[in-house]
C-alpha cells in the first residue's frame, strides 16, 4: 500500500499543479512498468476518486488543519489518504499505518506526526466533520463554486442531478459495427459469456457493469468499438448515402470517423491537428477494417490542407470545455477556469466560419460538442445562423431531449454522457 499511495499521491499533486490526469498516469505506467495489474488499478482508482470528490476532501482537510500545508506533496498524500478511509474497503488503521510510512518514502519523516493526527482525528470525528463540509457547495457537489454558479443559472431544474452525475463512475457503451454483427446478434453475444448488457438507440449497448477491454468480446475483431452512446448519435445524424464527399474536422481518436464509415461508403477525410493522436485514428479504422483518407491540419485554417473540392457533410465534433464528460476525466474539474468557456466558444466560432466556406450548396455540417455550457452550444448555434444568412438550423428528431432543455443538449445520466448537437444546413 506504501508505493500505491506514493504513486496515487504524486499523481494527483501533479494534476493540482495543473498537469492532466491522464498524461500523468501514462508517465507512471511508463517509469514502472513492473507494476500488476491490480496495482495499476489502485492507483488508478485512488487519483480518480480523489479528484471525482476533491472539493469533499479539501473541506475536510482544512477542518482537520490549524494552518494550511506549506507542502503539496503531504497535502496530497493526506487527500488520497482521506479518500481511502472514506471510500474503500481497505481496514483504517493499515491506510493511517502506511500514509505515515509513505511520509518517509517522499522524504516528509518530519510530517509523519501530522499526517497520523490528522487521520486519527478524521477518524474520531467523522461525523461532525461531515456535517461541517456540507455547508460548503464546493465540498457537497465537489465541483468548483463558478462551475456550480453556473449550471444553476443556466439549468435552474437540472444542475443538482449532473453535479450529481459528475460525481459517479461513467457507463461503459459499445458501439456495434453493423457491417459485421446485428444489435441483437451482439447481445447474444453478450449473454453467452454472462455479461448484462442493454441495448440503447440503433448502435449502443450499454453494458450492466464496466469490464477491462480485454474482457470484451468482439472488440479486438472489430465487432464493437467503445463509445459513449451520446456520442453514437453524431454519425446517424449526419444523413449519409453512399459516395458523399465527408470531412470529419476534428477526428481524433476516430471513433465517430469509424462510425460514418460503418454507416455509409463515403469519401470520408479525417482531419485533426494533434499528430499523434491521428495515429488512434489509423489503429481504429485497422481495427475495424476501414479507410479514409487521414489529414493532418488545423480545421480553422483549411487553406494549409483543403483541395478545393466542397464537402456534402462535415461533422465539426469542436474542442470544448469537456464539461459533459468531466465525470470520465475529474481532473477537467479542478483545471477548468471560468474564463475558459469564452475562449473555447470563441475558438469554436472561428472554426465553425472557416468549414462554412467548405460545405457544398444544400450540404449538411453537424456541430458538436461534449459541453452542457450554453456559451458553448445552443448560444454558439444561433449566433452562427445570426453571421450567415444561408445556414438553417435542422430539427434532430434521433436526440431524446427533455422539453425543458434546449433543443440538442443531452445531460449526462445513467447511459450516456452530456453532449450538444446541432445540425446546420447551407441554402
Amino acid at each position: 500500500m506504501v508505493e500505491i499511495q506514493r504513486l496515487a499521491s504524486a499523481v494527483v499533486g501533479r494534476v493540482l499543479a495543473g498537469r492532466s490526469l491522464d498524461a500523468e498516469l501514462g508517465a507512471v505506467w511508463r517509469r514502472h512498468v513492473q507494476l500488476a495489474g491490480r496495482e495499476r488499478a489502485a492507483i488508478q482508482d485512488l487519483a480518480y476518486g480523489t479528484l471525482r470528490f476533491l472539493g469533499r476532501f479539501e473541506a475536510l482537510l482544512e477542518a482537520l488543519l490549524d494552518k494550511p500545508l506549506q507542502d503539496a506533496r503531504l497535502r496530497a498524500l493526506l487527500l488520497v489518504a482521506l479518500y481511502q478511509l472514506e471510500h474503500t474497503r481497505a481496514a483504517p488503521h493499515a491506510i493511517v499505518d502506511n500514509a505515515v510510512r509513505t511520509c518517509e518514502t517522499l522524504g516528509l519523516a518530519a510530517a509523519k506526526g501530522l499526517a497520523n493526527a490528522v487521520l486519527r482525528n478524521f477518524l474520531r470525528n467523522r461525523a461532525a466533520l461531515a456535517a461541517r463540509a456540507q455547508r460548503s457547495e464546493t465540498a457537497r457537489y465537489s465541483h468548483p463554486q463558478w462551475w456550480i454558479d453556473k449550471l444553476r443559472a443556466q439549468y435552474p431544474s437540472h444542475y443538482a442531478v449532473v453535479l450529481e452525475a459528475d460525481n459517479l463512475h461513467p457507463p461503459l457503451a459499445l458501439r456495434v459495427n453493423r457491417r459485421r454483427v446485428t444489435t441483437a446478434g451482439y447481445l447474444a453475444l453478450l449473454a453467452q459469456h454472462g455479461i448484462a448488457g442493454e441495448a440503447y438507440g440503433e448502435t449502443a449497448v450499454v453494458l450492466g457493469s464496466p469490464l477491462p477491454a480485454e474482457r470484451i468480446p468482439g472488440l479486438a475483431d472489430g465487432l464493437v468499438s467503445v463509445q459513449d452512446a451520446a456520442a453514437q448519435l453524431a454519425a446517424p445524424l449526419l444523413d449519409l448515402s453512399d459516395g458523399m464527399r465527408v470531412l470529419d474536422a476534428c477526428a481524433a481518436p476516430g471513433g465517430k470517423t469509424a462510425h460514418v464509415l460503418e454507416l455509409a461508403d463515403v469519401d470520408l477525410t479525417a482531419l485533426d491537428s494533434d499528430a499523434e493522436r491521428l495515429e488512434r485514428v489509423r489503429a481504429n479504422l485497422m481495427r475495424l477494417g476501414l479507410s479514409a483518407r487521414v489529414v493532418y491540419g488545423d480545421a480553422c485554417a483549411p487553406a494549409d490542407w483543403w483541395d478545393s473540392k466542397p464537402f456534402e457533410r462535415i461533422l465539426a465534433d469542436a474542442p470544448c470545455s469537456a464539461s459533459g464528460v468531466a465525470r470520465r476525466h475529474p481532473d477537467i474539474k479542478w483545471l477548468r477556469r471560468a474564463a475558459d468557456v469564452a475562449q473555447f466558444a470563441q475558438l469554436q466560432s472561428r472554426m465553425l466560419d472557416a468549414l462554412w466556406q467548405l460545405l457544398a450548396r444544400g450540404g449538411k455540417l453537424l456541430y458538436a460538442t461534449c459541453s452542457v455550457f450554453h456559451e458553448e452550444n445552443h448560444q454558439q448555434a444561433a449566433q452562427f445562423v445570426e453571421r450567415h444568412r444561408d445556414a438553417t438550423r435542422l430539427t434532430l428528431p434521433a436526440v431524446d431531449n427533455d422539453p425543458q432543455l434546449p433543443a440538442g443538449q443531452l445531460l449526462p445520466d445513467q447511459r450516456h454522457d452530456g453532449f450538444f448537437y446541432a445540425l446546420l444546413q447551407k441554402a
